[in-house]
Order: structure tokens, then sequence, then C-alpha cells
């Protein structure tokens, strides 16, 4: 699995890796039922605290992206159309904020609409 972390970024290193993971089902690279590695093997190959990937994983189990199987492993869910509908609503959540920012420097929706097209 590859996961392309920023650690210079302000956003945090678990976050990054929850919308890595999202990101990879959404394209097809994590299919349902393949493996993903454990929260120890992705720690050591990143870097980073096991507890970091532990919080990034108990994000995507919540959210039915993924599925630990006691003494298995972690598998991505046959549930990744999920993966699709979040990433829609954070995109579409994003031109809402920015919707709303340009609205306060005085453009007008139509216009906003006219130039996105």
């Amino acid at each position: 699995m590859n996961i392309n972390i920023d650690y210079t970024k302000r956003e945090p290193i678990y976050e990054q890796i929850v919308r890595e993971v999202e990101k990879l089902i959404t394209l097809g690279a994590l299919t349902p039922g393949s493996q993903i590695p454990s929260v120890r093997s992705l720690a050591y190959d990143l870097g980073i605290n096991p507890n970091t990937v532990k919080k990034a994983y108990d994000i995507l189990e919540e959210n039915g992206l993924i599925i630990s199987k006691s003494t298995k492993g972690t598998f991505i869910s046959d549930n990744t159309s999920k993966a699709k509908e979040l990433k829609i609503e954070e995109l579409i959540n994003k031109i809402n904020e920015i919707t709303k920012e340009l609205e306060t420097y005085g453009i007008k929706k139509e216009e906003i609409i006219k130039r996105m097209k």
C-alpha cells in the first residue's frame, strides 16, 4: 500500500493516512477483501508511532471502509462505495466554504457558477 505522508503539513498524520486510504479505495487500488498492512507494519514503513496508525484505522473502521478480523488482519470492506460518498461530501463542503468566502468579497453566486463552468 503506497501512502504518501507530508510531514511538513499542518494536517495531522492520522488524517493524511485516512485521506490516502480513502483515495486508494476510490481509485480502485484497494479492492474489497484486500488485506492492508498491520498497524505496526505501516507505522514502521512510515516511520511513525503505531498509535497514529491505530487512530487512522479506527476512523476508517468507524466509517465502514475497513474491517479488522481478530488474528487474521485488516481488510477493505465490501462497502467501498462509502469511500466515494465520503469524498464527494468532503469536496462539496470545500466548494461551499470557498463559495461563502467568495461571497464575502462581494462575488455573487451567479458569477461563481459562471466561472466554474
